[in-house]
This record gives structure tokens, C-alpha cells and sequence, in this order.
């Protein structure tokens, strides 16, 4: 009894979802079908506006259509001048400004390869004369050596002849 009151109850759950999805279906697109439906059926006419025409540009700015003013620079003489230079001769002071930079940084980078080289003999003639001290003292002490093993030698001579001669020693 009770898995027959389950598989009803089940059924009508799923009824119930179903009937609610058909009902939100028809709620979210009914505002479309009910436009296409009703154009199809009647027409209106034309619509009658009273709208003022959209404001130009050659209205709101004149002369900015070819984005010049006829007045630009001819109160100053040079931006005048410079104004009416052609495309070719613009195009020859840009290549010249690049060219004087790459000259700049040329005359830069020669400075700093130079003091660089500088530097690079200055450390060589230290590490050189590093070199010839560390040479000498190994030579100090490689003559230290040899003179406390001939002067150990001696040592052992005499202490040798002292204990011949009854020497007790310390």
C-alpha cells in the first residue's frame, strides 16, 4: 500500500512540473508571440512624427568638417610656416631628428664601452700585482720552510752531541 501511495504521488509531482513548465514557457514568450500574432492580423498606417532633422556636424562646428581652421597659426609666423611644409620635407626633418638620436647614442654607448674598458685594465693591473705579491710571499714562505728545516736539522745535531755529553734537558 505504501509503494502504490509513492508511484502516485511521484506521477502527480511530475505532472505538476510539467503543467509548470508549459505555464512559464508561455509567460516568458507570450509578449513575442502575442506582437507577431497581432501584426499579422492588423496593420497600422504610417507613423506621423514631428521630429526636428539630426543636427550635422557642419552645423554645430563649422570648418571642422575637413578638420582645419582657416585662421590656424597665421598669427604666429612659424607655426604658419610650419603649417604649410609638405609631406616630403616633414618626412626629411623626422629622418634627420632619428638619425641626430642614433649619432647621441652612439657617442653614448662609445663613452661607456670605453670607461668599461678602462675599468676592465685597471682591475686586470690589480689582479696583476695581487698576483706577483701572492707569488712573493709563497716564496717567503716556501725560504721560511726550507730555513726551519735546516735550522731543525742543527737543532737535532746538537741536541744529539749534548745528550752524548750527558745532557738531561728540561
Amino acid at each position: 500500500m505504501f509503494s502504490m501511495g509513492f508511484n502516485q504521488s511521484g506521477a502527480f509531482v511530475r505532472v505538476l512540473l510539467a503543467m509548470f513548465a508549459v505555464a512559464s514557457a508561455l509567460y516568458i514568450s507570450w509578449p513575442a508571440l502575442r506582437w507577431r500574432f497581432s501584426a499579422n492580423l492588423a496593420t497600422c498606417g504610417p507613423c506621423v512624427c514631428h521630429c526636428p532633422p539630426p543636427l550635422s556636424l557642419e552645423t554645430i562646428a563649422p570648418g571642422l568638417i575637413n578638420l582645419s581652421i582657416p585662421d590656424c597659426g597665421r598669427s604666429d609666423p612659424e607655426l604658419h610656416k610650419e603649417m604649410k611644409k609638405e609631406f616630403l620635407e616633414l618626412l626629411k626633418e623626422e629622418l634627420h631628428l632619428r638619425e641626430v638620436v642614433v649619432v647621441e647614442s652612439n657617442k653614448h654607448t662609445n663613452l661607456t664601452v670605453v670607461e668599461a674598458q678602462r675599468l676592465a685594465s685597471q682591475y686586470q693591473k690589480e689582479a696583476e700585482k695581487c698576483n706577483a705579491a701572492t707569488e712573493t710571499c709563497e716564496e717567503a714562505r716556501e725560504r721560511a720552510e726550507e730555513l726551519l728545516r735546516k735550522e731543525r736539522k742543527i737543532t737535532s745535531v746538537w741536541e744529539k752531541r749534548a745528550r752524548e755529553l750527558n745532557w738531561q734537558g728540561e
